[in-house]
């Protein structure tokens, strides 16, 4: 669906930029409009403009159809799922280490532990 809808978008914004540039400069805003262009009659040109506000609002109405596509297809997943790899695991404690050294067996009373005696 999503891929219809671009390709109309594509044609459509081809479409304007041709008529846009079909039609007669009438501000001169660098100086170089106002000649005799392609289109010189006044029903041509009304065509011209109502044939740019046609494109114009399908251009739009595309826009806003592929960005409520886009977001709908986002929706809830993430960037990773969509790329179909797997997450990172979190990341985990490091096993504590025993001390190196004179242990001491666990002790079967409440009694608290004593330092070992030193050794002659």
């Amino acid at each position: 669906m999503a891929n219809i809808i671009l390709v109309i978008h594509l044609i459509l914004a081809i479409c304007l930029i041709g008529v846009v540039l079909l039609q007669r400069s009438e501000g001169g805003g660098l100086g170089i409009g106002g000649g005799g262009g392609v289109v010189t009659g006044r029903s041509a040109a009304n065509a011209l403009v109502t044939l740019t506000w046609i494109f114009a609002v399908g251009f739009i109405a595309t826009s806003i159809a592929l960005t409520v596509l886009a977001a709908r297809d986002a929706a809830g997943d993430s960037v990773i799922k969509r790329l179909g790899t797997p997450e990172p695991a979190a990341p985990t404690a490091p096993a504590p280490v025993a001390p190196k050294g004179n242990l001491l067996p666990p002790s079967t009373t409440d009694a608290p532990a004593l330092p070992p005696k030193p050794t002659q």
